[in-house]
């Protein structure tokens, strides 16, 4: 069964020396490469064509999470779609051969994820939000698992992650314009479709972030976009049913366990930006676009 990886890229040179040895390294090599580049200003484009890939240049304003991810999957002739982002190094070389084979465990699974561990100079919270958020046990969540995972059940990551295309298309395919988490509407679509979502443990890739308090909130003001203007799925799954309590009990214990007690004011600082964040996303409509540019991530999505 061909197999096509599809690597989004902006001005991902720095990442290069060690993710193309990490590709080139896999047990499974995909039949096809596609990079879709946002007109990087460095040699992302160069390097990328001399591995071997196809590199296709689009220019900022056309990119999308969920659209350009959306084009790329049909410029592909393969009925396994790998999504990788250009920070996320395959941490063994059987990395995509495990996840294209959790993506075949069972008849139902739509869509696989891998675990993402921390890079190896990760800050305490960086990491501890990866061992968070990916356990070390696998699991395959469907429909009937929202009572107990609530919007959880639709968590997903296209970090790293593998798509069956024929289910991928039975769900719509990915949206064509979303401020971000593209995977958990694809998710979220797939499921209430009867498919299933696997989180392959055994699937590995270093990818983590340690970031700024503005950069906090930033982010979560366009998750909170996503999920305002996506109440859809929130009536479908439920709400997120304690996870951020959860998650700062477990930074805190993280920091504790580290000797940097000193630090949980932090925490508690991060989680208040990240609330508000998230609440200011929530009611977006409220705000002029000139604010938002200023306030998000995806600033280029509210030109």
């Amino acid at each position: 069964m061909k197999t096509a990886l599809i690597i989004p890229t902006r001005n991902a040179e720095r990442y290069l020396d060690h993710l193309l040895p990490a590709l080139a390294a896999q047990t499974l090599q995909p039949d096809e490469l596609l990079v879709v580049d946002t007109q990087s200003q460095d040699a992302t484009a160069e390097r990328f064509r001399a591995f071997g890939a196809r590199v296709e240049v689009i220019q900022p304003q056309q990119f999308n999470h969920g659209g350009t991810r959306r084009w790329a999957s049909r410029q592909v002739d393969a009925e396994v779609l790998l999504f990788l982002t250009q920070d996320a190094i395959p941490a063994h070389p059987e990395c995509l051969a495990n996840l294209r084979d959790g993506l075949f465990a069972a008849p139902d699974i739509g869509v696989a994820y891998g675990r993402q561990l921390p890079h190896l100079d990760a800050g305490i919270l960086g990491a501890q939000a990866r061992n968070f958020n990916y356990p070390v046990e696998s699991r395959i969540k469907r429909l009937s698992d929202a009572p107990q995972l609530k919007v959880k059940t639709c968590f997903s990551s296209n970090s790293f992650s593998a798509y069956r295309r024929s289910a991928l298309k039975d769900a719509g395919g990915f949206p064509t314009d979303v401020i971000g988490s593209e995977d958990a509407y694809t998710a979220a679509r797939m499921l209430l479709r009867g498919w299933a979502v696997h989180y392959v443990a055994e699937a590995q890739v270093r990818h983590s972030h340690d970031y700024r308090l503005l950069e906090e909130f930033r982010r979560y003001f366009d998750i909170g976009v996503f999920y305002g203007r996506e109440d859809w799925i929130a009536a479908a799954f439920g709400g997120a049913a304690g996870e951020g309590r959860r998650f700062v009990e477990a930074e805190i214990r993280a920091l504790r366990a580290a000797g940097k007690s000193w630090r949980i004011p932090e925490v508690l600082l991060r989680s208040a930006c990240k609330l508000l964040g998230y609440r200011l996303g929530h009611r977006e409509r409220l705000l002029p676009n000139a604010v938002k540019r200023r306030i998000s991530m995806f600033s280029t999505y509210w030109a």
